[in-house]
């Protein structure tokens, strides 16, 4: 009954007026009513629909997110306990005012993507029992002169007044890409940048730490190196917390808390799977687990297996299998390519080899697989040079069988010259140790050519002495698509056993 009472009453209003007319009462005051009524209610609407529209007109930057503790981060030990340590001054007031602490104004957070540097700046506002206020900085970025500025003055008010009415004496204000704000001030046409960037300076001078509510401004970025030294300096972001890449004990705790909610096989071994993410961040760690569950839906398994976090390893790495499908000459030469990097990389670095692969994934249309190596922070001439080595691999067994490379090679070239400058830059060539931006371009060519040309003839000398390797190989590569690192490794033996003899 009331989901048609709009209709009843139009069809009934009429009616009633048409009766009360035949009764001979006036119905002209009733109608000028009904109108005004009516126009009042959609002047109203109309009013209300703006000013929705206004308030819809920025974002939101007021969150409530699900309560993060810091346990449920994993692989960022180091950068918890420096944050934890921050934070004591609004969980432990009484201990900072013994010791006479300053308390901290500002924290800022830098390392690459996907590190979780937003998680821990929720996991810090959950640590302290604090209000939680976020943005990022390209909300504060507008062609109208003073918005900028406005916002940020609204970001803070709102931390203060959310926190007055949640009844806590603390608030977290997080500041996520804040160099596109806090970029440094070059004097040039960006006034609007400076105003924005001038008003957080402002706001952190403002921020008084006998307070309450006490407000602590948490930021995160990836480019520490662009931003203003007026921002950094100590009162303002008082400490800076590296968020790096996690190491191999990390990575097993990040794919170890990403496990919880999924059936894995008895059998899996996270472990070896941390080994084989070396380098991965916990956004990329959190996609593996993800696409290995999406392969057994896709497989119609109950279980996770091993086979799919390997096979979700490969996808985050090199992207999705692809349609394409080459002919026969690009496969051979495809082929020979992958096999030049996989025996170079097994001479310089026995053991490393994992798989061969034919099959086109992402923009690659073949690939090399290696096995873990021990993580490594400092690197050494040698190390890098057969780092090197391993990336010309390709272009030099193509150069062997066809006398000329193809563009298949671009990636691996670049690869090698960003070795051979990091190499320049580390004083590892003939140029000495040498301020980098004191080299002249022509002796970045020089450097790069003497270097590239001499480890390409090494390389290709290696390749020529294991011939017998790539006929035994590219059989199998090119039927099965596939050739294990146990395989491989069989038929280089083989081959050397044959040569000594």
């Amino acid at each position: 009954m009331l989901k048609y009472a709009k209709e009843i009453a139009i069809g009934l209003v009429p009616v009633i007026v048409a009766f009360m007319v035949f009764l001979g009462v006036n119905v002209v005051p009733l109608l000028f009513g009904a109108v005004f009524v009516g126009l009042l209610l959609y002047a109203l609407r109309t009013k209300g629909g703006s000013l929705a529209k206004a308030a819809g007109g920025r974002k939101t930057v007021s969150r409530a997110p699900a309560p993060l503790s810091f346990e449920e981060i994993g692989g960022q030990e180091r950068a918890k306990q420096e944050l934890i340590e921050a934070l004591d001054f609004i969980v432990k007031p009484e201990e900072i005012i013994k010791f006479g602490i300053r308390p901290l104004k500002g924290i800022l957070l830098t390392g690459p993507p996907g590190t979780g540097k937003t998680l821990l700046a929720k996991a810090a506002a959950t640590y302290s029992d604090s209000v939680y206020v976020a943005a990022s900085g390209s909300e504060f970025v507008e062609m109208y002169v003073g918005v900028g500025a406005s916002r940020i003055r609204d970001l803070f008010n709102e931390a203060r007044q959310k926190a007055q009415k949640s009844g806590k004496d603390s608030a977290v204000v997080f500041i996520d890409e804040i160099d596109v704000i806090g970029g440094k001030r070059d004097g040039g046409q960006h006034r609007e940048y400076d105003q924005t960037l001038n008003q957080l300076l402002t706001e952190m001078d403002g921020i008084h730490t006998n307070d309450t509510p006490r407000v602590l401004l948490i930021a995160a970025t990836n480019r520490k190196d662009t931003l203003d030294s007026a921002l950094l300096r100590p009162g303002r972001f008082d400490r800076h917390i590296s968020v790096d890449l996690p190491d191999k004990k990390g990575r097993s705790h990040i794919l170890t808390i990403h496990a919880r909610n999924k059936p894995l096989d008895d059998l899996v071994d996270l472990n070896k799977i941390a080994e084989e993410s070396f380098n991965f961040s916990g956004a990329q760690l959190e996609s593996v687990m993800n696409e290995a569950a999406i392969y057994a839906m896709r497989e119609q398994s109950d279980i996770i297996g091993q086979r799919h976090l390997s096979m979700a390893i490969d996808k985050v790495m090199m992207g999705e299998k692809t349609d394409r499908e080459a002919s026969k000459e690009e496969r051979e030469r495809i082929a020979l390519h992958e096999l030049g990097h996989a025996i170079a990389a097994e001479l310089v670095r026995p053991g490393s080899v994992s798989t061969v692969a034919l099959s086109p994934r992402g923009q690659a249309m073949g690939y090399v697989r290696h096995n873990p190596q021990q993580e490594q922070y400092l690197y050494t001439r040698e190390y890098l040079e057969a780092q090197i080595m391993i990336a010309l691999g390709g272009a030099a067994a193509e150069e062997l069988y066809y006398g000329s490379r193809s563009t298949g090679s671009r990636g691996d070239f670049d690869q090698a010259m960003n070795i051979v400058r990091t190499m320049a830059e580390s004083g590892l060539t003939e140029l000495g140790i040498v301020d980098k931006s004191m080299i002249t371009p022509e002796e970045w060519a020089a450097v790069m050519r003497g270097t590239l040309d001499a480890l390409m003839e090494r390389t290709k000398a290696l390749l020529n002495e294991n011939r017998p390797v790539f006929e035994r190989s590219l059989d199998v590569l090119m039927k099965e698509e596939t050739l294990s690192g146990d395989q491989f490794r069989t038929f280089l033996q083989s081959a050397g056993q044959a040569q000594s003899a």
